[in-house]
């Protein structure tokens, strides 16, 4: 039986590449230019490293490194084969994660931060799970900003101003900020029946916040008084901290929401609504928004917002 070319092709070229192991190797190296740091991070000894190191050098039959007293430094050759590399392992991983998505085609995975995951989305993902049996619901709850070619997750929900790097995104909810208290701490306080009463309480604040106390205070024509209060870094922090009665915080509209409703809280001025320039945003993978998973999330998202009069995205 005559052999396919082609295939004996492939084999030859298989034959000539260097092992992986190598190439990880060489591509930790030439990151860090160092082979301690290398070696660290892959969990091995710097000998391992160095074996690895010459291993490839001796197939390719030249050196890549120039071995400088304290320093490592590319030769012309292990510089061009440095950018070859690293193109050669971004797309692997690439396909490797496409073609894992593809595998857990029964699997929903919603990245999305810490304040927007405890206060909005968590009291209602039941609904979502109810209405589509057939996906395991799996959230991932982080701050820091993902990339989707390298994470599992489907879609992701982000607070900001709608632009995130190598993904398309479309506005779900906006947001505005108005004073909130428990009901405890209204009693305390003897009642709050005008903004000038706030003067005398004490404020929650959110950290990093720009629709603040002081905008607030400023758009009732009042100067924002002198005595600071707590703050804290997340608005589910600032909302916890409100519903203990440790005092009154400008309530996220999106995020008070449940809580206002099940009567935790007690919004003080509900006409009096400061704006917000940011709000949430349903992010997933360019060329993806016609992806049975990113439908089914942006339509169970949009049925909750017109349930919820506090979420609005006019």
């Amino acid at each position: 039986m005559m052999r396919d070319p082609k295939s004996h092709m492939i084999d030859q070229m298989t034959d000539r590449l260097p092992p992986l192991q190598n190439l990880r190797a060489f591509e930790a190296v030439g990151r860090r230019l160092s082979m301690t740091r290398a070696a660290e991070e892959l969990h091995v000894t710097h000998g391992a490293i160095s074996r690895q190191i010459r291993a490839l050098e001796d197939h390719l039959g030249t050196p890549l490194f120039r071995r400088l007293t304290r320093r490592l430094e590319f030769t012309e050759e292990g510089s061009a084969f440095f950018a070859a590399v690293t193109r050669l392992l971004s797309d692997l991983g690439r396909e490797v994660n496409i073609i894992r998505r593809r595998s857990e085609t029964g699997r929903l995975v919603i990245s999305s931060g810490v304040s927007f995951a405890s206060k909005w989305l968590t009291p209602r993902l039941h609904r979502l799970m109810a209405r589509h049996p057939e996906y395991d619901v799996h959230l991932e709850v982080t701050d820091v900003e993902i990339d989707l070619s390298k994470s599992q997750a489907d879609v992701v929900l982000r607070y900001g101003n709608g632009r995130y790097s190598g993904m398309a995104s479309e506005r779900v909810m906006n947001e505005t900020v108005s004073p909130v208290c428990a009901p405890r701490y209204l009693a305390e306080a003897g009642g709050i029946t005008t903004p000038g009463d706030l003067m005398s309480c004490r404020l929650i604040h959110e950290v990093g916040m720009t629709a603040d106390w002081h905008r607030w205070f400023e758009m009732m024509g009042l100067a924002m008084p002198s005595r600071r209060g707590a703050g804290y870094s997340h608005g589910s922090m600032s909302i916890e901290a409100a519903i203990r009665g440790e005092g009154v915080a400008l309530g996220r509209s999106v995020l008070v929401s449940e809580d206002l409703t099940a009567g935790r809280l007690v919004a003080l001025f509900p006409d009096d609504r400061l704006e917000v320039e940011m709000g949430y945003d349903l992010a997933y993978r360019i060329g993806s928004d016609d992806d049975p998973k990113v439908k089914c999330v942006r339509k169970w998202i949009a049925d909750e917002v017109r349930q919820s009069p506090s979420a609005r995205t006019d």
